[in-house]
């Protein structure tokens, strides 16, 4: 993944998150497992939100000039 990581906590976020992509995959090749495809999608979009706010928690010193 090509993508700089702003802090540590959204590195955290960013590996857990293709953790969960590979699971996604994974699954996807076996039957009836739609139920746990569905909650790790769901776990996906709360580390997704979560790194959103961390995202904006890094770039707001930023936009303000702050070092």
């Amino acid at each position: 993944m090509p993508y700089e990581p702003g802090s540590p906590e959204c590195r955290v976020l960013i590996d857990c998150k293709v953790q969960i992509e590979s699971m996604l995959l994974a699954l996807g090749r076996i039957d009836n497992s739609q139920h746990i495809r569905d909650q790790l999608l769901s776990v996906h979009n709360q580390l997704e939100g979560l790194h959103a706010i961390h995202r904006k928690a890094v770039a707001a010193p930023l936009a303000a000039g702050e070092p």
